[in-house]
């Protein structure tokens, strides 16, 4: 459930470095299961269900297998993998929430990557006197679940340990604290929509038995009700011809993954636009891509299993749902301003204190590839949303809410 930044330029499927034996008898495993859902479903299913299948497959998806995916021999990056600086602010950002509800605050990760995230920012929560009373990670690959055990226990001391938990599914009873989650909704499961003739239609992925292919199928009301909603709300209709993502089901992700929360916040780290960008008239393909071994291309059939799978976030969709789950908006602002008014001023006076010159570079690159507009600092964007609580005081800096 971890998003990604590709670290070298888009590229198209025949520049893509060729899958080894192993990999491609996995993905021709997956394949098979993908090729006999579409039989049994006569002849096309739904591109979100092939997404699904693609990502979370048991045993067989992109993230259920065990293949790495963070770093230098993965597919991407991810913001707290390339040092400690996002998630100590993050967690800068997080303490006075967790501070103004107490001892039995808790606060659920979702999807934990490596581990890197929990690791600092549990640290950086002792310094600030703001510790959760329990530390949930909601992971469903069984793989990365081990690998953020063994770093942990070998990387926290014994009493910061003891608070990490990891959970099947989002809190079952009522509680208190912050849910949180870097790069998460962009890999939900995301229909495809289409315009012809001024009808709403929704993409399918067909088989010929050896080959996946998209198409256009009639929508059904749920999903041709969630367009017309985005039209209402841009005040245009889509042209003949548009295509492009949008996730129906978010309402009912948020009220999921909250819970039973009744007092608390959630935080949102992920790259994406406010609605009248990410349905601008040009961007007439939608936003969906896949990521191979830091390449990003446009080919989201290609090797099941093998290739990670996003599409972009529409966050005005995020605050209407998060509103609609009985939250408030706290703030909307990109990744860069949010962590300059988040300690990153700090970060950097310690940053000029370090003696090691290639310890210094290091933590300075790792400061642009944070905030530069051509890196992560524009392209990514964080939404707070609140209630009985005040995370207002996280987006102080740089606050684009009016854009929503």
């Amino acid at each position: 459930m971890i998003a990604r930044f590709a670290t070298a330029s888009p590229v198209t499927a025949l520049d893509l470095p060729l899958p080894d034996p192993d990999a491609l008898a996995h993905t021709a495993r997956l394949s098979r299961l993908i090729h006999e859902q579409i039989a049994a479903a006569g002849g096309a299913i739904a591109f979100s269900r092939f997404m699904e299948l693609a990502l979370y497959a048991p045993g067989l998806g992109y993230y259920s297998a065990g293949a790495s995916k963070f770093g230098g021999e993965g597919d991407f990056v991810t913001a707290p993998e390339l040092g400690p600086i996002f998630a100590a602010c993050t967690a800068q950002a997080l303490a006075p929430a967790l501070q103004q509800i107490g001892p039995q605050a808790r606060l659920l990760e979702l999807g934990g990557g490596t581990g890197a995230f929990a690791e600092v920012a549990l640290k950086r929560m002792l310094e600030l006197d703001a510790l959760p009373d329990r530390y949930a990670i909601l992971e469903p690959s069984a793989q990365l679940r081990e690998r953020q055990r063994e770093r942990l226990m070998q990387r926290l001391a014994p009493p910061l340990f003891e608070l990490v938990e990891w959970l099947d599914g989002p809190f079952g009873d009522e509680w208190e604290g912050v849910v949180f989650a870097n790069e998460v909704i962009d890999a939900l499961p995301t229909p495809r929509f289409g315009i012809r003739d001024g009808e709403v239609y929704e993409e399918h992925v067909t088989s010929d038995g050896e080959r996946f292919a998209r198409e256009l199928r009639p929508a059904d009301s749920f999903l041709a009700n969630a367009v017309g909603h985005i039209e209402r709300g841009l005040e245009r209709r889509f042209a003949d011809g548009y295509r492009s993502e949008v996730l129906p089901q978010l309402p009912y992700w948020i009220q999921a993954v909250s819970g039973g929360l009744r007092r608390g916040a959630l935080l949102f780290a992920d790259y994406g636009y406010a609605r009248g960008e990410f349905y601008a008239p040009e961007r007439d393909d939608g936003t969906l891509r896949a990521y191979y071994r830091h390449r990003v291309h446009g080919e989201p059939l290609l090797w099941p299993g093998l290739q990670d799978i996003t599409a972009s976030v529409d966050f005005t969709a995020l605050a209407e749902a998060g509103v609609a789950a009985g939250f408030d908006l706290a703030g909307y602002c990109s990744q860069a301003s949010f962590l300059l008014g988040n300690g990153l001023d700090g970060v950097l006076k310690r940053i000029e204190s370090i003696a090691d010159p290639v310890e210094k570079q290091r933590r300075l690159n790792e400061v642009k590839k944070l905030t530069l507009p051509s890196e992560m600092g524009e392209r990514f964007q964080v939404m707070g949303l609140q209630k009985d609580v005040e995370l207002g005081v996280a987006f102080m800096v740089g606050d684009l809410s009016h854009r929503l």
